[in-house]
């Protein structure tokens, strides 16, 4: 696989909140993309805002004028506390919110690749999320593990990193099946995998493992690969960018090999 320069790191809800509240799991995942910072440039999408305006005012998240007001509530909330701890590490972040429109358009996709490449010739770090409140397509079919892929492939990043509650893509639902096994490398995608009802383990998230799968498609039939780690498994990313993978799935196509 030749040299990385530019990652994205997608993280979902599921990942940053735990029981209603910020899981410790944010800071271990900022302290991570700092250091990765310093020899990469690094874009994060981050998922979470519908779930942080809930923390500030539980409504019905159901109703779509609902969850749009709780992701206007939300996404100010979120990008402080990312704020907050990437400061720490005297690293600046920059809000990017975009919508599906802004990949179908080749002159508005331009606009912002031109954008993002000036916030990354900076050290500064995009964190990137869907438009929910305004956007109402993306809100009732979208998902950010998509987002991430479309942000890799548009604006020129080498691999997608997905930081997930789901340590891995394993050969049956370990859930149900306490024999299933992780996959380590994933170089074609069946379609009947694609089929399979989604099932996001969090109240808040609109993934599950179909959408992952279905980023990594997309990504593979582009020539780009996509990591899949958990957030408790964070050492897997730094192993894996070494040349060791130790866990989690590498979705890679085989022209990459």
């Amino acid at each position: 696989m030749r040299k990385m320069k530019r990652l994205v790191f997608k993280v979902g809800t599921a990942t940053l909140y735990e029981n209603g509240k910020l899981s410790p799991r944010i800071d271990k995942i900022v302290e991570l993309l700092a250091k990765l910072n310093k020899d990469y440039e690094i874009m994060l999408v981050s998922s979470g805002a519908v779930g942080a305006g809930y923390t500030k005012c539980p409504l019905d998240k159901n109703k779509l004028e609902n969850k749009q007001a709780l992701a206007a509530i939300g996404q100010p909330l979120l990008m402080r506390e990312y704020k907050e701890r990437f400061n720490k590490y005297g690293i600046t972040v920059a809000q990017v919110l975009v919508t599906a429109a802004d990949f179908d358009s080749r002159k508005r996709t331009e606009n912002a690749k031109k954008m993002i490449n000036v916030l990354l010739e900076n050290k500064v770090i995009p964190i990137i999320n869907e438009n929910d409140s305004v956007s109402v397509e993306e809100i009732l079919f979208g998902d950010n593990d998509q987002l991430s892929a479309y942000v890799t492939y548009y604006f020129d990043a080498d691999m997608l990193f997905i930081i997930s509650d789901i340590d891995a893509f394993y050969d049956d639902n370990p859930k149900t099946n306490k024999n299933a096994k992780p996959i380590e490398i994933v170089e074609n995608i069946e379609n009947e995998w694609l089929i399979q009802e989604c099932n996001p383990n969090d109240a808040f998230a609109t993934g599950g493992i179909v959408t992952k799968l279905k980023a990594a498609k997309f990504l593979m039939e582009r020539g780009k690969p996509m990591f899949l780690t958990s957030g408790e498994n964070l050492e897997a990313i730094e192993d894996f960018l070494k040349g060791n993978q130790t866990k989690g799935t590498l979705f890679r196509p085989k022209e990459v090999a």
